[in-house]
């Protein structure tokens, strides 16, 4: 490292915290979720930008290597968002290197309707049919008996995210998938870090997904990632983030395969330029290593942070227990969850709404958020597109009216946490 960068970087580390101010009950924000950044984060940032390392390059991919690594996988890519991450997941299964068991328009995709729309969205723009099927209050859910009803005939796969780090029945909706020769995709945005039956979640389906926006267990700013153990998947994934073209080098790299002049494909002349044969319909979705610094940085803290998701989802749990009116969130049996957020639902016999009980937090500087979309089926984006509704979705109608959650972000120090469940208990002795 030359004089003037680690001159820089020095100056970055003095800088890093000089703001900081006490929390102050009432005035300060308590906010739902948000990065935490230490001053390594703020270094790393700063040297990938004094190096302009402004596309994907060496960072992106070591740290493609170590996330891979944590979960004893073979393959992941980093992507744009976890939004990307997900279209990417669905798109790879529509691949015609697939063959016979490539997804077309009309077959079905088995999904949640009380989630976040970019888990669902890449079923619709695919061309495929959503399959919504209910969850469990509580875990907030789906069971594995709901996924077996919803099957159908045209039914191809499974895309369903571990609610709030908590894991949805995983192994069981794993096995289900195998029996009926389905896919199935994790979203595992909000819940890196989650177990099951003593396994990381991201590790049961044939991909996985990841998100690194600020709200997220580790943060890039913005970020995702595609995982899985299958080398065809991930080379078509790949080639589907890099453009769709056929060719694997890197940006930069000129004839790594000693074959760039010798390739025919489709219709093209023989010796076409193997950089420019284009194999998917495929995006630019990839991710920078000013990024992927900030991910390396974040990726040692990862064990730290899920160790606070916890302690504070635990705190509330205990501030909170036997407070009349509310329906407390709790662990899928046989999990760990990483927690997200610390969801809340208002029971129908409480003497008070959710809105009014959001509204007494909101006003004194306490961040709540709803339960994403409460039920999908019921907003004007998807009213018009195909879909199939299994069984009945009361549960997903009474998130989207009587839930909402608060959070438990490592950024929360215990006085905040102590704060919300003072305030939810204070509101609630008054209201009952």
């Amino acid at each position: 490292m030359n004089e003037a960068k680690a001159r820089i970087l020095e100056q970055v580390r003095a800088y890093h915290g000089s703001d900081e101010k006490e929390f102050e009950p009432g005035v300060s924000e308590v906010w739902p979720s948000g990065a935490v950044f230490d001053a390594e984060d703020r270094m790393a940032l700063v040297e990938a930008a004094l190096d302009m390392r402004i596309a994907a390059g060496v960072s992106s991919r070591t740290f493609e290597r170590e996330f891979a690594k944590v979960f004893k996988l073979r393959k992941a890519h980093l992507a744009n968002s976890g939004s990307s991450a997900n279209l990417l997941a669905m798109s790879a299964f529509t691949s015609p290197q697939l063959e016979d068991r490539r997804l077309v328009p009309g077959d079905e995709v088995i999904t949640v309707a009380a989630g976040f729309p970019t888990t669902v969205n890449p079923i619709i723009q695919n061309g495929l049919v959503p399959v919504f099927v209910d969850v469990e209050l509580g875990t907030y859910n789906t069971t594995p008996e709901r996924i077996t009803e919803a099957i159908g005939p045209r039914t191809k796969a499974i895309m369903i995210a571990h609610s709030l780090g908590n894991p949805f029945a995983v192994e069981e909706v794993a096995r289900i998938a195998e029996d009926h020769g389905l896919f199935l995709i994790e979203d595992n945005c909000d819940a890196v870090g989650s177990t099951y039956r003593g396994r990381l979640t991201g590790t049961f389906g044939d991909i996985a997904t990841t998100s690194f926006y600020p709200a997220h267990h580790i943060a890039m700013g913005e970020g995702g990632c595609v995982l899985t153990d299958n080398l065809a998947l991930a080379r078509i994934v790949e080639s589907m983030r890099d453009w769709g073209r056929d060719c694997w080098c890197e940006p930069g790299e000129n004839n790594r395969c000693f074959k760039r002049f010798d390739y025919q494909m489709g219709t093209l002349p023989h010796g076409y330029d193997h950089k420019y044969i284009f194999s998917h319909v495929g995006y630019n979705l990839k991710s920078t290593d000013l990024q992927a610094a900030l991910g390396l940085s974040q990726l040692r803290k990862l064990p730290d942070f899920g160790t606070a998701r916890r302690a504070n989802w635990r705190q509330l749990q205990e501030g909170l227990d036997s407070v009349p009116g509310l329906l407390l969130p709790v662990a899928t049996p046989d999990s760990d969850p990483s927690w997200f957020g610390f969801a809340i639902t208002v029971a129908e016999d409480a003497r008070y709404t959710r809105k009014e009980l959001v509204s007494f937090l909101e006003a004194r500087r306490i961040g709540t958020r709803r339960f994403f979309a409460g039920n999908l089926t019921r907003h004007p984006a998807y009213i018009d597109h195909p879909h199939r509704i299994s069984g009945s979705l009361e549960n997903s109608d009474r998130v989207a009216t009587d839930t909402f959650w608060i959070g438990v972000y490592p950024g929360l120090s215990e006085e905040m946490i102590d704060y919300m469940a003072e305030s939810i208990r204070d509101f609630t002795s008054k209201n009952s």
